[in-house]
């Protein structure tokens, strides 16, 4: 009799575990949805490493997988997909994410997963850049398409070094991001001619957000203060937000360092022929005025318009090869030559503004080499771009200046403790 009972006891708890490992399959199915959908799915198998939720998961659900690529030259999204899905749903995919992202837009270079169970894709992300993801699931047989913020660690912190040959070089010296010294390159765009005033024992400092994935730097994102002492002149900017939320950048007196033009169309590049009135010219093998600046660079370098304006000219011809002519306000007009191509969306009477890129290094019309051709008037009559001195934007408002003050000796503070910590190490 007590044989029997203890059989019974057991076999109760064999059904017990059964059922209890049942619920908990179904209970990870559903977990596992809830995951999908609010796009966690990935933050669980974001680690190659064997980390418990992975291995609760593999249990779990077998059949996941995640296929990791970058787009590479020639890509789409039917090359993407056609391995898991029908040419049919391709299109009805494409046709559903236009009004998001039109995948047409993918391009070289940006990172994307394909999420699979049973080999069938059910969900694709995609980096439309580093401040968005594209992300598409299928739930109930259906797609759904969603553009979502990326998600970043974020840390404010110092950067600084001592230039021996150019920015991108102290930059890198100092661990960080070619991107970093574009972003420094822009603020003192206005002040420094990053082409022919930075010489040797320049220094910067930042104080940056810098943007962390998986504990590995991932970008940058606002500069909110920057000191750069260049020729021994001490520069500063500091990131201010008005009561319009209008954000630029501005002197420890509240002076704006935008002015009207940029003091340069190139960055990082050099000056192969400066605006004179007698050159003698590489092809006519004559003297000629020469009333503009040349700036080699190589083929490709993007063209920025050094301030806001209407395009009034577009084309090409014999001499000046590919250009543009913009008009801007209080009678100046700027001219751009020899460039290789357009930027896209590029034609007549289309407004732009400062730093827009309006087309690329070349050599098109009479050219010996890869170079911009820049020119610059006021009411018809031409300038030097290399002596002119534009006129600077509006300062912060005089109701804004107390709390203005008051941030920019936070942001110092910040910058100057940072680098006492940094000196003591």
């Amino acid at each position: 009799m007590k044989n029997h009972l203890n059989l019974v006891k057991t076999c109760q708890r064999e059904i017990v575990t059964v059922f209890n490992l049942k619920i908990k399959y179904v209970f990870c199915l559903f977990l596992a949805g809830i995951l999908f959908n609010l796009g966690l799915l990935n933050t669980v198998f974001a680690s190659n490493s064997d980390t418990d939720a992975q291995k609760a998961f593999s249990i779990s659900l077998p059949d996941i997988q995640i296929v990791k690529g970058i787009v590479k030259r020639g890509d789409t999204a039917s090359s993407l997909f056609k391995k898991y899905l029908s040419l049919k749903t391709i299109y009805e995919i494409s046709r559903l994410s236009s009004e998001t992202f039109s995948l047409t837009h993918i391009r070289k270079g940006q990172p994307y997963k394909i999420i699979l169970q049973e080999n069938n894709l059910v969900g694709f992300e995609y980096e439309i850049d580093k401040n968005d993801r594209l992300i598409i699931q299928k739930e109930k047989g259906m797609f759904s398409i969603n553009q979502i913020p990326i998600k970043y660690d974020v840390k404010l912190e110092v950067v600084s070094s001592t230039i021996s040959y150019s920015l991108f070089e102290a930059v890198r010296k100092s661990g960080e991001k070619s991107e970093l010294a574009m972003k420094l390159s822009d603020i003192f765009a206005w002040d420094i001619d990053f082409i022919r005033d930075i010489q040797s024992g320049d220094q910067f400092k930042v104080l940056v957000e810098k943007r962390y994935q998986d504990g590995k730097l991932a970008g940058y994102g606002k500069i909110k203060a920057a000191f750069f002492t260049n020729k021994g002149t001490l520069f500063k900017a500091f990131l201010h937000k008005d009561l319009n939320g209008v954000s630029g950048y501005y002197d420890e007196n509240g002076k704006s360092l935008q002015k009207a033009f940029l003091k340069a169309p190139l960055v990082f590049s050099r000056i192969s022929s400066k605006f004179t009135k007698k050159r003698f010219h590489p092809i006519f093998k004559e003297y000629r005025p020469h009333p503009g600046v040349d700036y080699a660079a190589a083929k490709g370098t993007p063209i920025k318009t050094v301030g806001d304006g209407i395009i009034t000219q577009i084309g090409y011809n014999k001499g000046m090869g590919n250009y543009i002519n913009i008009r801007h306000s209080n009678g100046y007009t700027t001219g751009y030559n020899h460039m290789c191509k357009f930027a896209r969306s590029m034609k007549k009477n289309k407004r732009i503004l400062q730093g827009d890129i309006i087309g690329y290094v070349g050599m098109t019309g009479y050219a010996t080499g890869p170079h911009l051709d820049f020119r610059m008037r006021k009411n018809g009559k031409l300038l030097d771009p290399l002596k002119h001195k534009s006129p600077s934007a509006n300062p912060v408002n005089s109701g804004e200046m107390e709390q203005f003050l008051s941030k920019i000796i936070e942001l110092s503070e910040k910058m100057v403790s940072a680098h006492k910590l940094a000196s003591l190490k």
